[in-house]
Parts: C-alpha cells; sequence; structure tokens
C-alpha cells in the first residue's frame, strides 16, 4: 500500500510517500480502506516530535469501507470512520490507502456525503461534542464564549453548540471573520486580543461556561471571562504548548470556577470515553442538510501533505483540512 510516513522527526518537509506492506487486522481490530482522512493539529505535534516517539504514519482519523474484520461485526465495504485508538502514535495511522484500527474506535455509518465532507466531522465534531456537554455540562438557554472560533475544532462548537440551543460567543483574532462565524451559529462574534474578560464584563454579558482552543496563553483571562461557578475547558493549544508560567490558583483560579482540560488525541474511543456516547450519525445527518456547515475548507491529493502541513502551522486553512486518497 502506499502511504505517508514520517521520514525523521521536523518540518512538513519529512513526510514522504513510501510504499509499505499491507497491514493485517489482529482480533479485535478491523481494516479500513481508507477513501479520505482528516487533518489535525495533532499530527503536525507528532511529526515534529513535539509528542515523543511516534508511529512512522501519522493521522489519527479516517472516513471508508470496512476491507476485513476478523469478527465478523461489520460486512466487507461497510462505510465507516474511525477516530484514534493509538492511530498516528502508538500504531501506524490513517495517512495511508490501508489501516487497521481497534474496533471500538470504528463506527459504521450512513451518508450521502462524498468522502472528504464526511472526513471533516469526526474528530473535530466529537471533540467539541464531548467538551461542550461533558465538560462544561452546557443546557439550553446558556451562554458559552468558544475562544478560537475560526480555526476548524472552533467551528464545530459553533455549530454544535448553537444547534443545540446554546447561545454563543465566538473570539477570533482577524475581524473579518465574523460574517463567517455568525454564519453558522454565533450571536456575537468578540475580536481577541488576548483579554476578552474586561470586554465581556463592560457588554454584561454573563458566560456559563469558555471553551477554549487557544491554551495556556490565554488561560488566566479565560477564568476571569466566567461567572462565578461557571466552567473553563481547555481542548487546543492554538497558541502554544508552553506551559502558564507560575500560575498560582491562589491568585489565578477564581473561587468557584471549574476548569478541566479534553484531550481527545488520547481518550476518545476509550472505556471511559466511549465513542457511542457520541451521536456521530445524527450529526451526519445535520451535515447532510446544512444545519452543520462541515464541509472542509481545502481538500488535498494524496502526495500533497508537506504543503498542507505547512498551511495548517501557518493556520491559514480557514477551517478543516481533509485529503483524499485516490
Amino acid at each position: 500500500m502506499r502511504a505517508i510516513v514520517i521520514t525523521a522527526p521536523g518540518g512538513p518537509e519529512v513526510l514522504a510517500v513510501r510504499d509499505l506492506p499491507d497491514p493485517v487486522p489482529a482480533d479485535g481490530e478491523i481494516l479500513i480502506r481508507v477513501r479520505a482522512f482528516g487533518l489535525n493539529h495533532a499530527d503536525a505535534y507528532m511529526r515534529s516530535g513535539a509528542w515523543g516517539k511516534v508511529a512512522q504514519v501519522p493521522g489519527i482519523e479516517c472516513a471508508g469501507t470496512v476491507a476485513a474484520d476478523p469478527a465478523g461485526r461489520l460486512a466487507v465495504g461497510t462505510p465507516v470512520v474511525a477516530i484514534l485508538g493509538g492511530m498516528g502514535r502508538t500504531r501506524n495511522g490513517s495517512y495511508a490507502e490501508l489501516v487497521t484500527v481497534p474496533a471500538p474506535n470504528v463506527v459504521p455509518v450512513r451518508t450521502s456525503l462524498d468522502w472528504t465532507s464526511l472526513v471533516a466531522i469526526p474528530e473535530v465534531y466529537a471533540t467539541a461534542w464531548s467538551a461542550l456537554f461533558g465538560n462544561l455540562d452546557l443546557r439550553p438557554g446558556q451562554t458559552v464564549l468558544v475562544r478560537g472560533a475560526t480555526s476548524a475544532l472552533g467551528q464545530a462548537a459553533v455549530n454544535v453548540a448553537a444547534g443545540a440551543g446554546v447561545t454563543v460567543l465566538a473570539s477570533t483574532r482577524r475581524a473579518d471573520r465574523a460574517g463567517l462565524l455568525r454564519g453558522i451559529g454565533a450571536a456575537t462574534v468578540l475580536t481577541d486580543g488576548g483579554r476578552l474578560a474586561d470586554e465581556v464584563a463592560d457588554r454584561g454579558l454573563a458566560v456559563d461556561g469558555v471553551l477554549d482552543v487557544v491554551g495556556n496563553t490565554v488561560l488566566r483571562d479565560s477564568l476571569r471571562v466566567v461567572r462565578p461557578r461557571g466552567r473553563v475547558c481547555q481542548v487546543g493549544f492554538l497558541g502554544g504548548l508552553a506551559p502558564v508560567d507560575g500560575f498560582d490558583p491562589l491568585a489565578d483560579l477564581p473561587s468557584g470556577v471549574q476548569l478541566s482540560f479534553y484531550g481527545s488525541a488520547f481518550v476518545l474511543g476509550t472505556a471511559d470515553f466511549p465513542l457511542d456516547a457520541i451521536p456521530l450519525q445524527e450529526m451526519i445527518a445535520k451535515a447532510e442538510v446544512g444545519t452543520y456547515q462541515a464541509r472542509p475548507a481545502r481538500v488535498f491529493g494524496f502526495g500533497e501533505l508537506p504543503e498542507a502541513h505547512r498551511i495548517m502551522e501557518a493556520r491559514t486553512a480557514g477551517g478543516k483540512m481533509a485529503a483524499a486518497v485516490d
């Protein structure tokens, strides 16, 4: 099979197309013929060496058809999506024509979407749903601030929250993206210069939860945005992986405010965070009718992955990116 491999830890140029032996599924695994795969910032962290030793083939999600299921649970040809299960980190991932995935991380689907549109959904929408309704425990009528809303994950979170009757405040560093965010469900768009707490207070807004995709660089400010006894959940690190310098819970964590982290790349699809608890089929149906604007912003060919990673790291994609496997 053809696969994209990491030839050495480093920049996008270390990605190369190679011929590898076809993988063989073990007991408890499913072999998938990959039709498309999504690009995620986790892929770039693994490629660069930031997360230590990883698998030769990156990629944490894909859409395709079942090529073999030793347990006989899924028939050959069944359309599926697969998320994580160690893909790209502890086992070869989805940047390939074939991939083996633990059965709990494979979900059969029914859809009229093309493959690249389908693969724009699994990782970011499952992560958004889990963080919004798990960590933040949001309810209809409440208000959430999605910080870093023009990212692929941020846009998914705006879609999901607004569709569930939650009022969405969306922040972005680029004022020209305000129309995009309103179009996918944001009630209010804020330009994020790193200090949103004062602006939220000046507007008289009460925020029940903050979904923070930016990360540690704005953590202190995000904790001040939320109302007393509100919740803040970190789901990304667009601002960089460096820790918060000198963080002191006594001074920096307001009394009663709950801070949590949702690391989908490590837990999504495990026994404690099962995929069958997430309404993926319902989300796919909403994407089919346009309730969720989930189609990829950019689609790449199999041999264009170094350029795709450059665009991803420059944060100029404008949303989710996907790659088609011919």
